[in-house]
């Protein structure tokens, strides 16, 4: 059966979202199926391995037949283990029967926030460049997606007054994302100030996503707004272990958030997964009450790799805005005149390195490669070495 003959039996949104058109992250990974000597510096998924200790929790919990659904909301013992993580490291105070919900990655807990907080119309502000799963997820709940610039000027940091400038009397929810993905920026705590009043005077909900947050570098810190006055019983976060603890397949995130809104959110949580992959909660429990020593090894080893990252595009001429948190670097390509598409599509058939364009990531990524640092450091060399050699024919240098 033909595509085109499916076409009439998917819904009016789905069509409206794809708009019949291929991604340019599946064009991207379907130009790169098969590419010989292929270096990828593209996907957010971490090649490390996930430490020991958390891959025999999983084991163990299969081979003692914890097998079962665990309650809506997740293991008791996470939710608790998640709640002491939130007040040691963040002096936020969670209830673990009320306030959390264990969630099959991060993704899921994004659709359940747009599913349960937006009617059609209702406006989600999202600071652009943006993870682009919050576009899609918003236009499943028949919500409007409202971009707020940033630019690399500031690092990509969201400026408060723009995000005033962009409120009408259908604006639901503000997003934010810090550290950044794709930009790898970080909003500072005075900047969160402001956006906190900005929030509480247009009575704004804020979705906090903080799933980088131990993924930050020369001495930056990524605060949460929900630590300020006024803003716990507004913000509902968005964490998980795929990024910290190289658990991707795990599919474990987690919500928190005032009672209110979490009691709303289960329900939804319930129908679209019923519960985590319960193997994977015991490993989240024991990420969380083992030794933190392996977080200080995978981001000592990430910090490695972004340096000679920086280093090595400094070397060959291509500038990029500060890369204070996750693991990315979003190279200014700007200079060559090319659209980040077409440098994208260049650079992998050329040189057989696959990385992002900008413009998966919104209009404001014109210009820009997402280039992730998931590589070991000798290709991430060769990498840029490659990308130089594109960079230069299309400069004339």
């Amino acid at each position: 059966m033909s595509k085109d003959h499916l076409q009439p039996t998917l819904s009016q949104k789905i069509q409206a979202l794809q708009g019949g058109a291929e991604t340019s992250f599946t064009r991207m990974v379907r130009l790169a199926a098969g590419t010989p000597n292929l270096i990828t510096l593209g996907r957010g998924d971490p090649d490390l391995p996930t430490p020991s200790h958390i891959v025999e929790a999983a084991v163990g919990a299969l081979q003692t037949g914890h097998v079962n659904y665990t309650p809506p909301p997740g293991l008791i013992t996470l939710r608790e283990a998640i709640a002491e993580k939130m007040a040691n490291e963040r002096n936020l105070i969670y209830d673990p029967n009320t306030e959390i919900i264990v969630t099959a990655g991060a993704q899921e807990a994004i659709s359940v926030v747009m599913q349960t907080l937006l009617d059609p119309g209702d406006e989600v502000l999202l600071p652009d460049p943006y993870y682009t799963a919050y576009e899609m997820a918003t236009g499943l709940a028949f919500g409007t997606v409202v971009r707020i610039p940033t630019y690399a000027e500031n690092d990509f940091e969201v400026q408060p007054e723009a995000i005033e400038a962009a409120i009408t009397p259908r604006s639901r929810l503000l997003v934010l994302v810090s550290p950044n993905n794709p930009t790898g920026g970080v909003i500072s705590r005075e900047a969160l100030q402001r956006i906190a009043e900005i929030a509480q005077r247009h009575n704004l909900i804020v979705v906090s996503d903080e799933l980088y947050e131990r993924i930050v570098f020369d001495g930056a810190t990524a605060p949460s707004i929900a630590t300020l006055p006024g803003m716990r019983e507004r913000t509902i976060i968005i964490s998980g272990f795929s990024k910290t603890y190289c658990m991707t397949g795990f599919r474990v995130g987690y919500l928190a958030g005032p009672t209110a809104l979490m009691t709303a959110l289960q329900e939804p949580h319930h129908i679209f997964t019923i519960c985590a992959p319960t193997a994977s909660q015991y490993a989240a429990l024991a990420a969380l009450q083992g030794s933190q020593d392996c977080v200080d090894e995978i981001v000592g080893i990430f910090g490695k790799r972004r340096q000679t990252l920086m280093e090595s595009l400094h070397s060959a001429g291509v500038p990029f805005p500060h890369p204070a948190g996750a693991f990315f670097v979003f190279a200014d390509i700007r200079a060559t005149g090319m659209t980040s598409s077409a440098f994208a599509e260049e650079l992998l058939q050329k040189e057989s390195v696959l990385v992002f364009p900008g413009t998966q990531y919104g209009p404001c990524g014109e210009g820009f490669l997402r280039i992730s640092y998931l590589a070991e450091i000798p290709d991430i060399e060769r990498a840029v070495e490659k990308l130089q050699r594109v960079y230069r024919t299309a400069t004339g240098n």
